[in-house]
């Protein structure tokens, strides 16, 4: 199955997209990943996103889609893909079109902005391996401390409130849209917000039928 998440920052879509990368079998791309590790390394590609993301501004689409194209090409997508955070725009998705780059099936996280503000505040990343966390609904082993590679849990710069409503402002703007452009070709899946993750992931599987 190639998946395309869609929704607004903070929906989910990392969480879900590791749930279903195990379902289904195939890797999860997040471009958010990606971008984190070249802005970690210093690279000239990390150096010019940092500055947009701090912002709570987009990447530009030539930047996304040329680290997609190359990270599609490697042999653990032969058989499917979860792109999470790409496309982000109707020129990203029509580029990735002429690129051949193709999906099975747009889903949609459905959830209210109060919401996303008030779950973001409660966000812990990992900076060394990239792995999320939630305070309240997806809690570390250890307070403060990576499940996974042990290193100390941190608030990004873009979660703060502040950043989380510009980043809503541009998605509603710039990202949105890409619902309308994947159902007038009969890809896109809608699911309402549950109260928990496991909730939200039956949900996603009936819509999905997996």
């Amino acid at each position: 199955m190639k998946l395309i998440l869609l929704g607004a920052p903070g929906a989910g879509k990392g969480t879900q997209a590791e749930i279903l990368s195990k379902l289904l079998n195939v890797p999860t791309i997040s471009t958010g990943n990606i971008l984190r590790a070249a802005i970690k390394n210093g690279t000239p590609v990390g150096l010019e996103a940092k500055s947009y993301i701090e912002a709570g501004q987009l990447v530009p689409d030539a930047v996304i889609i040329g680290i997609i194209r190359e990270r599609l090409a490697e042999s653990d997508c032969a058989n499917g893909y979860i792109l999470d955070g790409v496309p982000r725009t109707i020129p990203q998705a029509e580029a990735m079109e002429e690129l051949g780059i193709d999906i099975d099936t747009a889903l949609s996280i459905e959830v209210e902005d109060d919401v996303i503000v008030r779950r973001m505040s409660g966000r812990r990343t990992c900076p060394s391996c990239g792995s999320t966390f939630h305070v309240v609904n997806n809690p570390p082993k250890v307070e403060g401390v990576c499940d996974n590679c042990g290193a100390a849990l941190t608030i990004r710069k873009d979660d703060a409130p502040e950043t989380v409503k510009a980043r809503l402002v541009t998605y509603h703007h710039e990202t949105e849209p890409l619902k309308a452009f994947y159902e007038s070709r009969g890809k896109l899946v809608t699911v309402d917000n549950r109260p928990t993750i496991e909730a939200t992931t039956e949900a996603i599987r009936a819509a999905l039928e997996i």
